[in-house]
């Protein structure tokens, strides 16, 4: 699949960069913009150094510069050796009818599935994360290693770093989530989009659902981290970190659930922990 990408921005920043990347997608059928953060090359190692790499899924509303710029991911990054990347959140500019008429649905709000409903078949962000962008990344980028990957994000990002990784145990090492939405069948976001980008079936649904996935996947070995902040306007209506963690329970899922008291949903508390979540990859990435 040979796809020309375009540079267009650079950033140096804890002796790595920052670059943003600009390519059309046959998937989407329409132009991307993505992120990269490579690390600095390390003193003692030749130029076909390879990092591993850690793919960030942003929420609701967010492009691929919200984490880059908000997040501080780039230091613990730097020192750990792994190059971040931030794909976008939906398709953009196919002017669907429709498709920026809230903020939840539709531009913005790709949720990480592959769209079945014919007005929406360009939304195939599982697809892109999933298939497009690592193949684009191995052929464009020699200096990547998109064979030792990891998985996170943050809200919908986090609910598709979740169903991702439980649907493909054998391309991730690793999985974490901040504030994720781990039961979209029984929230408003997610039934919203699910309704609109899916059908009413609700077994198409629960392909697309963490707390569902998690029932189907025995011998995980992998702990599952997930951070959420105890003062999320969300947690309640829209988060429901328990139904996860019930579920995980019901299978022996290594799960650690950390609610932290005070925080909101905002990139505040995820760049106070992003640290620790760089850490629980490194050590998937590097065994």
């Amino acid at each position: 699949m040979e796809t020309k990408i375009e540079e267009i921005s650079s950033t140096k920043m804890h002796g790595g960069y920052n670059k943003r990347y600009k390519h059309f997608s046959p998937t989407l059928a329409c132009s991307m913009t993505f992120h990269i953060y490579f690390p600095p090359q390390p003193s003692s190692s030749s130029d076909s150094h390879k990092f591993p790499v850690l793919y960030w899924l942003s929420g609701l509303t967010c492009t691929d510069e919200n984490f880059i710029a908000k997040s501080g991911a780039q230091r613990a990054a730097s020192k750990e050796g792994i190059a971040l990347i931030a794909p976008d959140t939906s398709p953009r500019g196919l002017n669907v009818e429709g498709e920026s008429d809230s903020w939840d649905f539709g531009v913005g709000a790709g949720f990480y599935l592959n769209a079945a409903q014919e007005k929406w078949k360009n939304w195939r962000m599982y697809d892109y994360v999933v298939k497009e962008l690592p193949e684009l990344l191995k052929e464009n980028f020699s200096q990547l290693d998109t064979s030792c990957a990891s998985i996170s994000g943050h809200s919908m990002g986090g609910h598709g770093a979740l169903t991702i990784y439980l649907k493909n145990l054998d391309k991730y090492k690793s999985v974490s989530a901040f504030a994720p939405i781990v039961n979209p069948t029984n929230c408003p976001w997610g039934q919203k989009a699910f309704t609109n980008y899916l059908g009413e079936n609700k077994a198409d649904w629960e392909e697309y659902d963490a707390t569902s996935l998690i029932s189907k996947v025995h011998d995980l070995s992998a702990t599952i981290l997930i951070d959420q902040g105890g003062d999320d306007k969300f947690l309640h209506d829209q988060l429901m970190p328990n139904k996860f963690e019930e579920a995980c329970r019901k299978v022996n899922a290594p799960l650690l659930l950390r609610l932290q008291p005070g925080y909101d949903h905002s990139y505040f508390f995820i760049a106070t922990f992003i640290d620790d979540h760089i850490s629980h990859h490194a050590q998937a990435l590097k065994l």
